[in-house]
């Protein structure tokens, strides 16, 4: 539509402001509906080449056969819930427990026993049945290794969560670290997350932890994020507000400073089975490139059955993630004894989710 402006018109007797002529839409001004396709076709061709492009590439990592020697190296773990250190769970539990964990590779169970305030302080109440749980893992599953799983949601933009900027929050975090080892946890197991790219706060918090938890006996381990699948993927990424990857070489100084780094590829959006297996062969390549030899590296299975937009429980399978990881450690380091699978998590794990561990990953001999 013209603009009204008296500078464009001319007026006329008797007559309103009317446009001039040489103003006029012209036919020839519109898009030739052959300019118009050509344009369609190129910005299609523009974002679905790429796209096809690493779909290929995710199935073609999922192609092949896993070595028979990549199977469980007795350094698996599982991520349990709450409900195990706060009374909820019974005699009956402890023994399913005993069930499926016994005689497999799992040497690690991450109970959760936070979460952490936003100061980083602990209640002791959080875990007040803890001892109950030592007692029955220790004699019930020798050589199990109960750590606790202390987590937050990270502080962003003016967003209330755990702030890693702060020294005092970081000290309260150590001291909550100190706190549950005093109490008979065997290690703690870090999970705060969403933690930015490069940043250097968490990997002061990292070197003060783990410090401090040798000194009382026990390991560190981490919950870290996804390795960029591809370059500069977490600037991308961070470009609208996300944060889900990190560099490799933000993920190795990570693994510095850890026992154990789990990864957690899972969550990924993707819709199929071979597309999610490819991926996290992907995954573990990054991360056996990046993983010090001293550092037991694990790669996260779901043991989970949500449906979103970030993780379809059709794609997203044990099965999958299992064979993913399988030949990423057949390809990149096969005979590395530092390597493992964590579970996520026990209560929304299915009888087949426990299957395909056992079936796929083997048991300790």
């Amino acid at each position: 539509m013209l603009m009204k402006r008296p500078d464009v018109r001319r007026w006329l007797p008797g007559k309103s402001w009317l446009p001039r002529k040489s103003l006029l839409p012209r036919r020839s001004w519109l898009p030739r509906r052959r300019t118009v396709k050509r344009v369609a076709l190129t910005v299609f061709l523009i974002v679905a080449v790429p796209v096809v492009a690493a779909a290929g590439a995710l199935r073609a990592s999922y192609a092949g056969s896993p070595a028979e020697d990549a199977v469980t190296r007795g350094r698996d773990a599982v991520w349990l819930g709450h409900a195990w250190v706060d009374g909820r769970r019974t005699d009956k539990d402890l023994a399913e427990l005993k069930r499926r964990v016994g005689g497999t590779g799992i040497r690690d169970l991450y109970v959760h026993a936070g979460p952490l305030e936003h100061d980083g302080t602990l209640p002791a109440s959080a875990y007040r049945d803890v001892r109950r749980l030592l007692d029955s893992v220790h004699r019930e599953l020798p050589g199990v290794r109960v750590q606790a799983w202390l987590g937050d949601v990270v502080a962003h933009d003016g967003r209330a969560g755990l702030r890693l900027s702060s020294a005092a929050t970081r000290d309260a975090v150590v001291a909550s670290a100190r706190q549950v080892l005093r109490a008979g946890f065997e290690g703690v197991h870090l999970d705060v997350e969403p933690v930015r790219n490069g940043d250097r706060n968490f990997l002061k918090l990292l070197d003060s932890l783990r410090a401090a938890v040798r000194s009382g006996g026990g390991v560190l381990s981490v919950a870290a994020q996804q390795i960029d699948p591809l370059p500069s993927m977490h600037s991308a990424s961070s470009a609208f507000g996300g944060n889900k990857w990190w560099s490799q070489g933000y993920f190795a100084k990570v693994a510095r400073r850890t026992d154990q780094i789990a990864v957690m590829s899972y969550d990924t959006a993707l819709p199929w089975e071979s597309l999610y297996g490819g991926y996290v062969a992907q995954q573990t390549r990054l991360a056996l490139e990046a993983t010090p030899a001293g550092t037991d590296l694990l790669m996260g299975l779901p043991f989970f059955h949500t449906d979103d937009m970030g993780h379809h429980g059709s794609a997203e399978t044990a099965a999958a993630a299992l064979r993913g990881a399988r030949l990423g450690l057949t390809r990149e380091d096969r005979h590395r004894e530092r390597f493992g699978l964590a579970l996520y998590v026990d209560f929304a794990a299915t009888e087949d989710d426990w299957r395909a561990y056992r079936e796929g990953w083997g048991t300790r001999g």
